[in-house]
């Protein structure tokens, strides 16, 4: 579909009348899963708005036609008007010292002696989770990137994985818990991420309520603040198809203000702060609750 031609819309003021962010919730929740509040109408409002200006539309409802049709480059922009692209270089840093600490050592030495070892940060947004990740493996072995042990990096915006990719960061928006954590990341004076570090991560367009392709399972999931967007349901159909690609004694971490319900009925236990770890003694109860995990 062509989009409309522009008028001028500049001083344009819009009403999102109630119909119109009812058909806007539809189809975030119906194509990616995402919960849109009440609440939140103003800021959709608003953010909504500039696209509207951009392309000439003289209304909300013509915008949904749009996105309702197909337009990709149109979807991209909606996706990323809903969603907010915030991370940082070693995020919720208890994270990571729980990783070098108490599961890293053990998931490297499998990958030394020539086991498979996968990671996936699903919701990756910029790449500074991944890159954090790879950050504290060659921290503790500066030999990893030549064993069998990848991270898979995953974001639903397109224009975000191009950045992630890409590898190079402003420095306003570099920021870290320590020197020791920059040095992981980038060389003195530079703001590319280390070329050892890109050769272990590879980066996915990938919308987390679609189908997933991946056939292996994983030892360590990182979703964080990514489910916060999602409604109480979606979220348990979440943690139920991450328990299916985690391997016995894998590991799934979340954001911060985040939390599941029960964890127990997901085969989860809870083992560090918004730290999981799947137990293969809880699978047969939670299979009597009617969930399949692991691919059982």
């Amino acid at each position: 579909m062509n989009l409309p031609i522009q008028v001028d819309t500049r001083r344009a003021e819009y009403v999102l009348e109630q119909a119109d962010f009812e058909r806007i919730a539809i189809i975030a929740k119906s194509g990616w899963g995402l919960n849109i509040d009440k609440a939140k109408k103003p800021l959709i409002k608003s953010r909504l708005s500039k696209r509207l200006r951009v392309l000439g539309l003289a209304s909300f409802n013509e915008y949904c036609d749009i996105i309702e049709v197909g337009n990709e480059d149109e979807i991209e922009h909606f996706v990323m008007t809903l969603t907010t692209n915030v991370t940082h270089f070693y995020r919720e840093v208890h994270h990571f010292d729980n990783l070098e600490t108490n599961i890293l050592p053990s998931l490297i030495s499998r990958a030394k002696a020539g086991e498979r070892v996968r990671i996936w940060s699903a919701g990756c947004s910029s790449g500074k989770e991944p890159y954090s990740i790879a950050g504290s493996i060659l921290s503790l072995d500066p030999n990893a990137g030549k064993y069998d042990l990848k991270v898979l990096a995953s974001d639903i915006d397109p224009d975000v994985l191009q950045t992630a990719q890409a590898g190079t960061f402003h420095p306003s928006d570099c920021t870290f818990p320590s020197d020791a954590h920059r040095s992981n990341i980038f060389l003195p004076d530079q703001w590319t991420a280390r070329p050892e570090l890109k050769s272990m991560i590879s980066f996915r367009h990938l919308n987390l309520i679609a189908d997933w392709p991946m056939s292996g399972l994983f030892d360590i999931i990182m979703c964080r603040n990514v489910a916060i967007y999602f409604d109480k349901p979606t979220q348990a159909q979440l943690w139920t198809r991450f328990c299916k690609f985690l391997r016995p004694d894998g590991h799934l971490f979340i954001g911060h203000s985040e939390r599941i319900i029960e964890p127990d009925q997901f085969g989860l236990t809870l083992c560090g702060t918004t730290t999981y770890k799947f137990d293969d003694d809880l699978v047969s109860k939670a299979k009597t609750k009617g969930l399949t995990l692991n691919g059982a």
